[in-house]
C-alpha cells in the first residue's frame, strides 16, 4: 500500500511543483479553495502530502478550521518519494509532514495536537477537559487503528478473508455510531473536534467500502451516515476532501498497479 498510513478532495492550497497522478491540475485545485502558499506567514508552515490521503486531509482541515495559511506541497508518491520527505521523516519515511519553522513534525495525528499546542490562540480541537481529551484521544487512535487497514483489506481481498473485512467492518461503523450517539459532531459540547476531523477524511471512502463489501452505510450505522452528510457540509472539510467517485477511480488505480482482479 502507498505510504498514506497514520504515519501519514480538494488541495486547499496551491502545490510546490507539478506532479502526475490520477488528477488533474484543475481537479487538484478546486476554485472555492483559497491559495494561501504565495501569502507572506508568519506561522511558516508547509505541508508535505498527497492529494487523496486521509491522514494528510486531517491536517488541511486543521489548518482550515485555525485559518492558518501554509505552503502545500504535493508528494507524488505513485512516481515515489522526494528527497526532501525522506530527509523529514527519515523514521516512516512517510506523509503526511509538516514543517513548522523547517522543523519537522510527523504522524497525523499527533500534528493536529502540535498546532493546537503551537497555536493556543487559535480554535482548539481538543476540548479543554482532561478526561474529555483523553476521550477524543482514545477514539480517534480507534480510527486510526481500525478503519484505513479494514477498508483497505475489502477491495484488496476476496472469499473468506474479505467477509471477515466486511463483518469487521460493520463491527467498526456500529462501535463509533455508538459513541457518537444523539450528539452533533463526536466532540460533543466542544462541537466539532478532534475525532471529526480524524474520521471525516474516510467519508469519501464509505462509497467504494459499500461497494467492495456489499452494504450500506446508512442501514448499518445510520447516525454515522447522518453525521457524514452533516460533516462534508463543514467549510474546512468539504474543501480538503475529493469526491467519492475519485476516491473509488483512485482504488481502481491501485487495484491495477497492485495486480489485483
Amino acid at each position: 500500500m502507498l505510504s498514506c498510513s497514520p504515519t501519514s478532495t480538494h488541495h486547499p492550497h496551491s502545490t510546490s511543483s507539478q506532479h502526475s497522478h490520477p488528477q488533474t491540475q484543475t481537479d487538484r485545485h478546486p476554485s472555492n479553495a483559497p491559495t494561501m502558499a504565495s501569502e507572506k506567514s508568519s506561522s511558516d508552515l508547509t505541508l508535505l502530502d498527497f492529494w487523496v490521503s486521509p491522514f494528510g486531509q486531517r491536517v488541511r482541515i486543521a489548518l482550515a478550521e485555525k485559518s492558518l495559511p501554509y505552503e502545500y506541497v504535493e508528494e507524488d508518491l505513485l512516481a515515489g518519494k522526494s528527497e526532501r520527505l525522506l530527509q523529514s521523516n527519515p523514521v516512516h519515511k512517510k506523509i503526511p509532514v509538516l514543517l513548522h519553522g523547517g522543523k519537522p513534525v510527523n504522524e497525523s495525528l499527533i500534528i493536529v495536537q502540535y498546532l493546537d499546542e503551537a497555536f493556543p490562540d487559535t480554535p482548539s480541537l481538543l476540548p479543554s477537559d482532561p478526561y474529555a481529551r483523553a476521550q477524543a484521544r482514545f477514539w480517534a487512535d480507534y480510527v486510526d487503528k481500525k478503519v484505513y487497514d479494514c477498508g483497505s483489506r475489502l477491495w484488496k481481498l476476496k472469499g473468506e478473508p474479505q467477509a471477515q473485512a466486511r463483518a469487521e467492518m460493520l463491527e467498526i461503523l456500529k462501535t463509533l455510531e455508538t459513541e457518537l450517539g444523539d450528539k452533533e459532531f463526536f466532540g460533543g459540547e466542544h462541537g466539532f473536534g478532534f475525532v471529526d476531523a480524524a474520521f471525516a477524511p474516510f467519508t469519501p471512502w464509505f462509497m467504494s467500502y459499500e461497494k467492495y463489501g456489499e452494504f450500506k452505510v446508512a442501514e448499518v450505522a445510520p447516525k454515522i451516515a447522518a453525521w457524514a452528510e452533516r460533516v462534508g457540509k463543514r467549510e474546512s472539510v468539504a474543501k480538503s476532501l475529493y469526491s467519492p467517485d475519485k476516491v473509488y477511480d483512485f482504488i481502481g488505480v491501485l487495484k491495477k498497479m497492485y495486480g489485483i482482479e
